[in-house]
């Protein structure tokens, strides 16, 4: 039995190790806030839908205008296509209105979508058409930090070692310009001069600026998805991805829960898991970055994507692949080791057989010689001494042949359940089933009632075994057994002797100790007794059954 203990205890360690995936809080409440991404949505189509219903009744130019620079903002991160229809119509009323400065801000609102899109031609050449003078200082620093922007992403996007650092360096002096616009404590200030060391490889200065946004600074949804992301990127280039992936998962909550489609939090997230050879939960996330980026119409993105997506899903197929072959090479093992328990249960009840046997042969010769000493009238001490030993021996032998012929069918019941429930689970797929069932098996609960139950069969033919083993010690150094315990390990190794298990080395096999072990417990507890070494054991061994 210790042996089939020792081959289940080795499959579930291999099936953890298959199954493992760790339940990462973080991304437990990505999930959780993913599942509601429909409420979230629906939250933001209804604010759209009031703003179009103002629209459509709204009298006057500047009303117009002031209604669709919301809508605008509703859309620009959300849907391309009426992002750029609302941009368009800022420009027309602008137009009306006959103010410069209105026209110039559609068209930065124009840019901005052109660039979310990955139009960075387009967004140049309408950036390119504002007249910079005509802004009011708000909506120039504004232009000036957008046309940074452009610049970083086309440096990213071309990776070339010439055109990248001039992009970089370009950016660089577009948010110096618009350093003048605002306060050194702003967010503008202060995200915008991290994204700039961190271009520049001054990953001291960048972590320290986006830390104090996200530390000291009330942000907004959109305002934390962006600090996070950026700050992870300087994670992720100094070689720290899990301090990235935590940054990454609280951007995406907030992407989410602002209905942003056009993201790269979601994108960098399932590359960094996949890395991380978490194949799965990769792949789960680039299909939700896919799905906004299609929604969004974000070309840039979708390519992005797309790139990564084939190699995610190739590597979840070959691991599903891989899964069901090792689930179905365990429940062939489970078959065998079935089939090797029938063997040796069968081996053991013709044993078992043959036991009986020999104990009928032993009671017959046990009568005949009890009617021969009747008769002859012996009172030989020492041949009634025998006979009282080979009756004691035929009890011990009958409680225990019941007992382990007991224990050994409900371990072949237990057995044959669950190799039918791994059969069951495996007919219907249930592969994770199979991972719970094989984790309830608690060997060390196992082995502890292996020892209640031979307590209990011991004591029931020994059942003055320990206060006669206490008699042997002066009352300091008594055995004393907590409730509800029936021996100890003290205990069991004198009851096993008692039973005739002379050998140390089974009996450490038994107990599952070391031989050292035992020695060095029958060394202290013979030299605790009153009773000399070399007698201790013999008193054992006169401790009478029933």
């Amino acid at each position: 039995m210790r042996r089939i203990a020792l081959c289940i205890a080795f499959m579930v360690i291999a099936i953890k190790i298959v199954w493992a995936s760790g339940n990462d809080k973080l991304l437990t409440q990505l999930n959780s806030v993913i599942e509601q991404k429909a409420q979230y949505d629906t939250g933001k189509l209804k604010r759209i839908s009031a703003y179009q219903k103002e629209l459509a009744n709204a009298k006057n130019l500047p009303g117009q205008y002031s209604i669709c620079l919301s809508l605008y903002n509703e859309f620009k991160a959300f849907n391309y296509n009426k992002a750029f229809f609302y941009s368009r119509k800022l420009q027309q009323l602008g137009q009306q209105l006959k103010e410069p400065s209105k026209i110039s801000y559609g068209k930065i609102k124009m840019g901005f979508t052109m660039l979310s899109s990955g139009m960075f031609k387009e967004a140049f050449d309408v950036l390119r058409t504002v007249n910079v003078k005509l802004l009011p200082d708000t909506v120039r620093m504004e232009y000036y930090l957008l046309t940074a922007r452009t610049y970083y992403d086309l440096a990213d996007y071309d990776k070339d070692e010439y055109f990248t650092a001039n992009y970089n360096q370009l950016a660089g002096k577009y948010i110096d310009s618009a350093s003048r616009y605002c306060s050194p404590d702003s967010y503008s200030f202060l995200y915008y001069h991290g994204l700039k060391y961190l271009k520049a490889g001054n990953f001291e200065f960048a972590i320290n600026n986006l830390s104090r946004l996200i530390a000291n600074h009330k942000l907004t949804n959109h305002e934390v998805a962006v600090t996070a992301s950026t700050l992870s990127d300087v994670y992720i280039q100094t070689g720290k991805p899990d301090l990235a992936v935590a940054l990454l998962v609280k951007a995406a909550i907030a992407d989410i829960k602002t209905s942003t489609k056009e993201t790269a939090a979601m994108v960098t997230l399932a590359q960094l898991l996949h890395k991380q050879g978490e194949v799965k939960k990769a792949y789960f996330y680039i299909k939700q970055a896919l799905d906004d980026a299609t929604y969004y119409g974000a070309r840039q993105r979708k390519i992005q994507v797309t790139a990564i997506l084939p190699v995610i899903a190739g590597e979840r197929i070959n691991t599903e692949e891989e899964q069901k072959q090792l689930l179905f090479l365990y429940a062939a093992l489970l078959t065998v080791l079935a089939v090797i328990i029938v063997v040796f249960a069968f081996i053991i009840s013709k044993q078992l057989k043959k036991l009986k046997a020999a104990d009928k042969i032993i009671m017959e010769a046990n009568r005949e010689l009890q009617h021969t000493i009747d008769q002859l009238d012996l009172t030989n001490h020492t041949l009634k001494q025998t006979i009282l030993k080979l009756d004691e021996a035929n009890h011990i032998k009958e409680e225990y042949i019941g007992y382990y012929f007991n224990i050994i069918a409900d371990y072949i019941d237990k057995l044959d359940k669950f190799k039918r429930s791994v059969e069951n689970k495996l007919l219907t797929k249930k592969f994770e089933d199979i991972r719970v069932l094989v984790n309830n098996i608690n060997l060390r609960k196992e082995r502890e009632e292996l020892f209640v139950n031979f307590d209990k069969a011991f004591l029931k033919i020994y059942p003055n075994f320990v206060k006669e083993f206490n008699s042997y010690f002066s009352e300091e150094n008594q055995v004393k057994l907590n409730n509800g315990q029936l021996l100890n390990t003290d205990l069991r190794i004198f009851a096993l002797i008692r039973l005739g298990i002379n050998d140390t080395e089974k009996i450490a096999r038994i107990l599952e100790y070391s031989l050292n072990t035992i020695y060095n417990y029958k060394a202290r507890i013979k030299g605790r007794s009153t009773l000399p070494n070399d007698d201790f054991e013999h008193a054992i061994m006169a401790i009478n059954a029933i």
